[in-house]
């Protein structure tokens, strides 16, 4: 039985069009995408601006298109694009009106706090809320169905328009359909009950959105969020933000752990910024994100401004080199699935212990897939044999934990993670040194000597039976030299672990990962990396700057190599060639090994495999040896 198109592997590219665009020669774009590799196309069609002649009167006709014989810019791309075997998919944006739209309904519209309307360059945010989106937006759809054949549909800035392109922010929307549907008084600024409410209105939006289209054409995907056939990442940059070298991964990691058969499309910005739309991104850091998604199994995709002619940004040669790669290894890609042992939850709020938790793991060779927390208890956890669990706080279902320790299992959480979690050695909690001062001068006495404590330590009982170490000493004054004494040890541990059922649970009561990620201090990495269940890390003589991601593509293993060296601060650079070196397999039986980029064969003895020299990454592909 043949699956939907979407659930083969297939690359895409975005023309984000201008208004001036609407002449474009649709066969010349097509040329340029299909040398770089791309099978599918992301046009604008429709929403702030029509791309076609709309017989809708609240929409707007691009008037450029009168520089088109046909007058009708998707007709032609969709009439071209079919003749070459080349996917389209419309690009929709709901966001906005114009001015006399606004105006005759402003029941659309976004209303701040205050009572303002958010208008930026002349156009109007409208509301989910409100009927443009909750009506006219399935009118929209709709004719585009009646018209084209669409193969997919992606709609952009589906949000409540809280933040506008100057990330000035607006409050929260005050309109009369918000009013109406929000059960009590709206609040000025977002809280939890808020964002509830913004999950559960856009929710219901998407998944009328997908009926809709599966209605109409069963055939067409839609591109958005955890109700889409397609789950949507932008992997972008922005000025002033701090760089996470690992976002893109991350992002891919957490929606493939809770859905792995459901495609990931990460949208890769070829620009710096959206202020700085002209300026192409620098091309090491653009590699990042394709490589990132590629080998988490995700569907790469690169985004432009305007058309190929007119956005001739430095990072597309690159971007073409690897988005071929993915083409002339399709077979690889195809139904991939991460073959990683350990979960990294991710929870809400700070990050900095989840990210020194992430680098850690990274660094030490130990693959892992992110989870985040929300999903704990609707996600398949039996794949796993450690769920790592940062910082956590109150979980939302401790007794998903419990249960996946109960079968066997081992949970590793650190800091104040939920105290009615049974599965932790913990009697009781005593105290808690949470601000910077509280711990200032705190030690454990490690494996390597003395190692600070980062963030915050907590005092814990032991539970009858637990094994503990890592010993907390005593705060003590830490200037003037001359007083600088006192350290004594305690008896409270920065370690405890116990078994629970047939699995087990192991509690690091302070913010090792946060002592990671803002120090940089090994001995940090290597007090949680040496704690965790043996046989989860890749045994190889790889330097820590490489990423080894191991997965399956049906009955052949793959192993992406990424090279890291390049990760520096607030950029990526050219990373350094990593030599010759070998890594031990991590599944048994005997195995054939070809590197794919390299373009050779590899030897494997009794399962260690001699890698190549690794530029940029390498894929190693494994086939059984007898098959």
């Amino acid at each position: 039985m043949s699956r939907v198109w979407w659930r083969e592997p297939f690359r895409m590219f975005q023309t984000n069009l201008r208004e001036v665009d609407a002449g474009l020669d649709v066969e010349r774009v097509l040329d340029y995408l299909e040398e770089f590799g791309a099978n599918a196309w992301l046009i604008s069609v429709g929403g702030i601006l029509s791309n076609y002649p709309t017989g809708l009167d609240f929409q707007t006709r691009n008037p450029h298109l009168a520089e088109r014989p046909s007058g009708d810019l998707i007709g032609d791309a969709v009439a071209a694009a079919r003749r070459r075997g080349v996917r389209v998919l419309a690009r929709m944006d709901f966001s906005k009106i114009d001015h006399r739209r606004a105006e005759r309904h402003p029941e659309w519209c976004f209303v701040s706090p205050a009572g303002e309307r958010q208008v930026y360059n002349g156009l109007t945010s409208v509301c989910p809320s409100g009927d443009y989106y909750q009506v006219k937006l399935f009118e929209v759809i709709g004719e585009v169905l009646d018209r084209y054949e669409i193969d997919g549909f992606f709609l952009n800035w589906m949000s409540f328009n809280e933040v506008d392109y100057s990330r000035r922010y607006w409050g929260v929307c005050h309109c009369l359909a918000c009013a109406r549907r929000y059960d009590g008084e709206l609040p000025e600024r977002a809280d939890a009950r808020w964002r509830a409410f913004t999950r559960a209105t856009l929710d219901d939006l998407h998944a009328r959105i997908r009926a809709e289209i599966a209605a109409r054409r069963p055939e067409a995907a839609l591109i958005l969020g955890e109700h889409a056939d397609i789950v949507f990442h932008e992997a972008n940059n922005a000025v002033g933000r701090p760089l996470w070298h690992h976002r893109t991964s991350e992002h891919v990691s957490a929606a493939k752990s809770y859905r792995p058969e459901v495609p990931v499309l990460v949208n890769s910005v070829g620009f710096v910024d959206m202020p700085y739309r002209m300026a192409g991104e620098e091309p090491h850091h653009f590699a990042q994100y394709l490589l990132q998604a590629i080998s988490r199994g995700a569907i790469p995709s690169t985004y432009i401004m305007g058309t190929p002619d007119d956005s001739p940004y430095e990072c597309l040669e690159i971007a073409g080199e690897l988005t071929r790669f993915h083409r002339d290894h399709a077979e690889v890609y195809r139904d991939l699935v991460s073959e990683a042992r350990t979960l990294l939850v991710r929870p809400e709020g700070e990050r900095a212990e989840f990210q020194g938790l992430y680098l850690a793991l990274l660094e030490r060779h130990v693959p892992f897939d992110v989870l985040p927390e929300e999903k704990l208890a609707v996600s398949d956890l039996s794949r796993y044999r450690l769920v790592v669990l940062p910082d956590a706080g109150t979980l939302s279902r401790p007794e998903a934990l419990d249960a996946y320790a109960e079968a066997g299992g081992t949970v590793l959480a650190t800091g104040a993670s939920d105290s009615r979690l049974a599965c932790l050695p913990v009697a009781r909690r005593l105290a808690a040194y949470t601000t910077e001062e509280s711990v200032r001068s705190l030690h454990l006495r490690g494996d390597r000597g003395m190692v600070p404590v980062i963030g915050a330590f907590h005092v814990v009982e032991p539970a009858p039976g637990a094994e503990t170490g890592l010993p907390a000493l005593s705060r003590a004054r830490y200037g003037p030299p001359e007083k600088c004494h006192g350290h004594l040890e305690t008896g409270h541990p920065g370690w405890l672990s116990a078994p629970y059922g047939r699995g087990g649970g192991v509690l690091m009561p302070w913010t090792v990962g946060r002592g990671y990620r803002e120090t940089g201090l090994s001995a940090h990495r290597d007090l949680f990396a040496d704690r965790l269940p043996t046989g989860l890390a890749v045994e190889t003589g790889l330097p820590e700057q490489a990423e080894i991601v191991p997965a399956r593509a049906g009955d052949t293993r793959v192993i992406h190599l990424l090279n890291r060296s390049g990760d520096a601060d607030q950029r990526f650079r050219r990373p350094l060639p990593i030599a010759e070196s070998w890594l031990d397999l991590p599944w048994e039986g005997e195995w054939r090994a070809h590197a794919l980029r390299a373009g050779r064969p590899l030897e494997v003895d009794g399962g260690r495999v001699r890698l190549p020299e690794i530029g940029l990454f390498e894929v190693v592909k494994l086939s059984n040896k007898y098959s």
